[in-house]
């Protein structure tokens, strides 16, 4: 017996070829935080939170990741959007790392990927430190003691964030990689320190299988009305375009922040916690996450702390923009128990238009739902992945480019048949800047946004005045309440608007260069829903 109570003496290492000094296995939330602090691998924050920071990786490295290239990939996976990896390269990085732990103390979790039983992956997580499992505990789903006896693991994730690569041996770009083979059903990653390259690691794993049993994998949150799991809502959007923040409403219940699957039953989280950037984070705007920094068993990622009082400091970006907390979805006092809810009504994707070109809110019709969907358009925001420092306009087509394996015609085709078959009613809203771009204007105010989608949720927002938006053609709301009229029509915020016209024409033409890609493949309404 290890020192966590579970039996099983090599804890099935050994037909991995893992061979480890010290296991543990399973350990509880409790266990994980004393070790983590023992090893100084972390300290602890006021209210219990342990705090860990990631050096030199403070986001994801999407350029180190790689999908191994063989038989089962070959026809199956976007090989324009996914960097591939030879069979013989992954080989040799999995026996390299297997060498480089042997003997070495390490850390295992049997957890699970999905809400809903028909569709859930389970997961074996194998990690040098103690910090990570925790973070990864908080994030999937935990079988119970029964699940855990008769656990068999479908797939394996190995993670030596000490482990250095070697471009030449490995076939990979850095020292840092992140590499995926679907034909092993293992997850290999090495040289960084961030926590979630674990979770994303699955996330892009689930993304590949879902399609085939029908399951429309998303990048988004959800959450549904409070006594109504029918009334479900998903909030598609790359990190930083307010996902967590939007769905944590405390007049609603919150499925989930991040993964989501859509079936013929309905939506179900793909994992078991909340991932929250915390820089800026204060009470009064968003108390239910604030609350959770304050929790014991919770991970602060890379937050500044006073040496002396241990004060944390959200505002403190000087390590990263990126500062994250994770807990899981219990500490949210509105959070669905299940994890589940009936098929979306309405679908929300998140934009952040650095431009300041676009509304706070406009309503789609199907195929501009479809259009918009494979544009992905939004705004790198700064600190998400390394390297970038401001917000960087870009097209990630169904909002979340780095973690879709298949054909982005795949994914819109699969969403668009879903939206028709159930009816939902779709918005894009902006959560970038408005007056004026990056460096001119302002953020969107978070009031406003709030107010326009608990009208939309609600329905009253269908019933209000629209305009036709002249450049992207989508219906744009005259009036709102609770919501200044003049941020409803972007170009009255500018002191310039000959500027904001010449600004638009600009991002129309981005947007139209981009979907070229797509022309061949996409029906003429679908072409046809193009900004003008």
């Amino acid at each position: 017996m290890n020192e966590s109570g579970q039996r099983n003496p090599d804890h099935g290492l050994r037909e991995m070829g893992i061979e480890a000094g010290a296991v543990y296995y399973n350990d509880v939330e409790t266990t994980l935080v004393e070790r983590a602090i023992r090893r100084d691998e972390a300290r602890l924050a006021p209210g219990g939170a342990l705090l860990a920071l990631t050096g030199q990786h403070t986001g994801r490295s999407p350029k180190d990741k790689f999908t191994v290239r063989d038989a089962t990939t070959e026809d199956t996976v976007d090989w324009k959007n996914n960097a591939p990896m030879l069979p013989k390269d992954f080989d040799a990085l999995h026996a390299d790392m297997l060498d480089h732990v042997r003997d070495r103390t390490l850390f295992v979790q049997d957890l699970a990927c999905g809400a809903d039983p028909a569709h859930r992956l389970t997961v074996r997580f194998v990690n040098e430190l103690a910090w990570h499992m925790l973070f990864i505990r908080n994030m999937m789903r935990r079988p119970d003691r029964e699940e855990l006896d008769g656990f068999v693991n479908e797939w394996t994730v190995i993670n030596c964030p000490s482990f250095q690569a070697d471009p030449a041996r490995h076939g990979c770009r850095t020292a840092t990689v992140i590499a995926v083979s679907f034909e092993r059903k293992t997850v290999l990653i090495a040289g960084t320190s961030y926590a979630g390259e674990n979770k994303k690691s699955i996330f892009g794993v689930m993304n590949y299988l879902m399609p085939e049993r029908g399951v429309m994998p998303m990048h988004c949150s959800a959450n549904h009305a409070r006594d109504d799991p029918s009334d479900t809502a998903v909030f598609f959007g790359l990190s930083g375009t307010g996902k967590t923040t939007l769905s944590a409403d405390p007049d609603r219940t919150l499925i989930g922040d991040d993964e989501h699957g859509w079936s013929d039953a309905g939506v179900f989280n793909f994992e078991g916690g909340c991932y929250a950037k915390t820089i800026n984070l204060s009470a009064e705007a968003e108390p239910e996450i604030f609350a959770t920094t304050s929790r014991f068993g919770a991970v602060l990622e890379n937050v500044v702390m006073d040496p002396d009082t241990r004060a944390l400091d959200f505002d403190d970006d000087s390590l990263t923009q990126n500062t994250r907390v994770c807990y899981p979805l219990h500490m949210i006092p509105n959070a669905s128990a299940t994890g589940m809810a009936g098929v979306p009504r309405t679908i929300v994707m998140l934009t952040c238009d650095s431009f300041g070109v676009l509304p706070p809110i406009a309503k789609l019709t199907p195929a501009q739902a479809m259009y918009h969907f494979l544009s992905g358009f939004t705004a790198k925001v700064a600190g998400t992945e390394k390297g970038v420092t401001e917000p960087e306009p870009t097209f990630s087509t169904c909002f979340g480019a780095p973690f879709m394996p298949r054909r982005p015609t795949e994914y819109g085709d699969l969403l668009r048949r879903k939206i028709a078959e159930h009816g939902a009613t779709c918005w894009l809203v902006n959560t970038g800047w408005t007056g004026g771009a990056y460096g001119t204007g302002s953020r969107m105010p978070i009031k406003a946004t709030r107010a326009l989608l608990t009208a939309a949720l609600d329905g009253s927002l269908g019933g209000a005045e629209f305009r036709r938006d002249p450049h992207f053609g989508f219906e744009v709301p005259v009036s709102a309440p609770g919501v200044e009229t003049r941020i409803l029509n972007p170009r009255d915020t500018w002191a310039d608007g000959d500027a904001y016209d010449a600004q638009a024409r600009k991002l129309v033409t981005m947007f139209i260069d981009n979907f070229a890609q797509y022309d061949a493949d996409v029906d003429a309404d679908v072409r046809g829903a193009a900004p003008a």
